[in-house]
């Protein structure tokens, strides 16, 4: 499968055989039950549905309800749709695909939602240098001009100015993977990956470099 559903842990370190240092990110990864599975006769195209992290049955919509009723498996808080490789032909619904689904992949990409800052400045949201601190300075945190005087005398789309800062999607690309603990459900993979600790990911074969080890 292209990818799954996972909960950044937080960071760590490993050696090596060597002794050599490496930092990393824990992903809870899987097991992710299969809810769907979408086929080119009615569809249109070719993927699996998967589900992560447990829900009360309460708390979702009746047809969300008899979605997860339907398929068999216990209702969960996420859904995501990913496009099937050659080897998930026998892939059924209802069942678990775990963090085994990356072993021997070398890169990943991830994909999720940074921390939010809530309302920001520019100097803080985008790091500009601000005016005279001292000697009468009047433009100490400004933003500065925003507009020309003449044409076209408005606030050009994309100005950097403050506002909402964070909370926003991002990927973090080829990250290597470091390893892969399937009795854990954990990937370690190279470096940072966005968001906060808990927060859900998107966890997918590298698209750019997917190279498997040994290869």
């Amino acid at each position: 499968m292209e990818g799954l559903i996972g909960k950044k842990i937080g960071m760590t370190q490993v050696f090596d055989a060597e002794g050599n240092r490496t930092c990393v990110t824990v992903i809870e990864v899987g097991p992710c039950p299969v809810v769907q599975l979408k086929t080119l006769e009615n569809d249109g195209y070719v993927a699996a549905q998967v589900g992560f992290g447990a829900q009360k049955k309460q708390r979702l919509a009746k047809a969300q309800q008899k979605h997860f009723e339907k398929a068999g498996v216990e209702t969960m808080k996420v859904l995501k749709e990913f496009a099937l490789e050659d080897g998930d032909k026998e892939l059924k619904v209802g069942d678990k695909v775990t963090v085994s689904n990356f072993e021997g992949v070398k890169y990943v990409d991830v994909t999720g939602v940074t921390k939010g800052k809530g309302f920001a400045g520019v100097i803080k949201r985008y790091g500009f240098a601000g005016g005279n601190m001292t000697h009468g300075g009047h433009s100490k945190r400004r933003t500065g001009g925003l507009a020309a005087r003449d044409l076209p005398g408005w606030i050009e789309k994309g100005k950097k100015m403050p506002g909402h800062m964070g909370d926003v999607n991002r990927k973090a690309m080829n990250l290597e993977v470091v390893a892969v603990r399937a009795e854990d459900n954990a990937l370690l993979v190279k470096g940072s990956v966005p968001g906060a600790r808990n927060g859900i990911v998107i966890v997918r074969k590298s698209l750019k470099n997917n190279v498997k080890k040994g290869a």
